[in-house]
């Protein structure tokens, strides 16, 4: 017999999966590059003078307060226009809290951006970056469908 937790549980799901879907078909509306696995909270700050420099891949989740730039005013192009770039975010990523990825950067596939980082630079795949500016502190993570890695466990850790 199900409790009225569980119920709860299952509705608040449901709600989420359905809010997190038009927000979602939202941004693609507004010509962002987000697969409809990924899942952008609420509060996450997408660039909105080129929403077509955002790239963000399939399965990848980017928490709250995430800002990630796809122009840099200071630098000037053409008629003294934002210089306008492509900055990418690969499957299976985990974007935490609070991160930035400035413009033009390439995350790859498998990446965790920790909490508050500054990414300055390109990430390898399967790395696990922290810091301002964001430095590799872990190589050869694997992460699963649901932005969750696949090489590490409560009872042993890291397992290589």
């Amino acid at each position: 017999m199900e409790t009225i937790e569980s119920k709860n549980f299952i509705i608040r799901l449901f709600m989420a999966t359905i809010i997190r879907k038009i927000r979602i078909f939202i941004l693609k509306l507004k010509n962002y590059d987000v697969k409809y696995s990924t899942i952008i909270e609420g509060s996450v700050l997408l660039d909105k003078l080129y929403p077509r420099g955002i790239h963000i891949g399939a399965n990848t989740l980017v928490a709250g307060g995430v800002t990630i730039l796809s122009h840099d005013h200071c630098k000037r192009v053409g008629n003294n226009q934002p210089f306008l770039v492509d900055t990418f975010i690969g499957e299976n990523c985990f974007i935490a809290v609070g991160a930035i990825i400035l413009p033009g950067i390439k995350i790859g596939n498998e990446v965790i951006v920790g909490a508050g980082a500054v990414v300055t630079k390109d990430v390898p795949s399967n790395s696990v970056v922290a810091g301002n500016p964001a430095k590799i502190i872990r190589k050869n993570i694997k992460m699963n469908d649901f932005a969750a890695l696949e090489n590490w466990t409560e009872e042993a850790g890291w397992i290589e």
